[in-house]
């Protein structure tokens, strides 16, 4: 079992910056490849970025390249989401997740996933 905390979201100006966290348990941290998703009212899930288990390989949503980097530390048991430029359409409550796959491709689709933080509120004001 993997539990999964979100921190690090707020309101903040269009342009400015924020970098969430998410902190895991256990030991096995590193054997998880890991996800980011948010969701805003009345939409899907959107996928945001994905990592591998080493750091190696990323993957980003195309609304978010280019503006976020997602990082892992795998020491601290945490991965990191840094956002910038940001826009009024990043406003969501942003999701981490865990699982284990060999497929890299399929990080960008939620169903992937078998472990979810419970979210954290990412406002941008205009």
């Amino acid at each position: 079992q993997v539990q999964l905390v979100e921190s690090g979201g707020g309101l903040v100006q269009t342009g400015g910056s924020l970098r969430l966290s998410c902190a895991t348990s256990g030991r096995t941290f590193s054997s998880y490849d890991m996800g980011w998703f948010r969701q805003a009212p009345g939409k899907e899930r959107e996928f945001v970025a994905a990592i591998t288990q080493s750091g190696s390989s990323t993957s980003y949503g195309d609304s978010v390249k280019g503006r976020f980097t997602i990082s892992r530390d795998n020491d601290k048991n945490t991965v990191y989401l840094q956002m910038n430029s940001l826009k009024p359409e990043d406003t969501a409550v942003y999701y981490c997740a865990a699982t284990r796959t060999p497929y890299i491709a399929t990080l960008r689709t939620a169903r992937t996933y078998n472990y979810w933080g419970q979210g954290t509120q990412v406002t941008v004001s205009s």
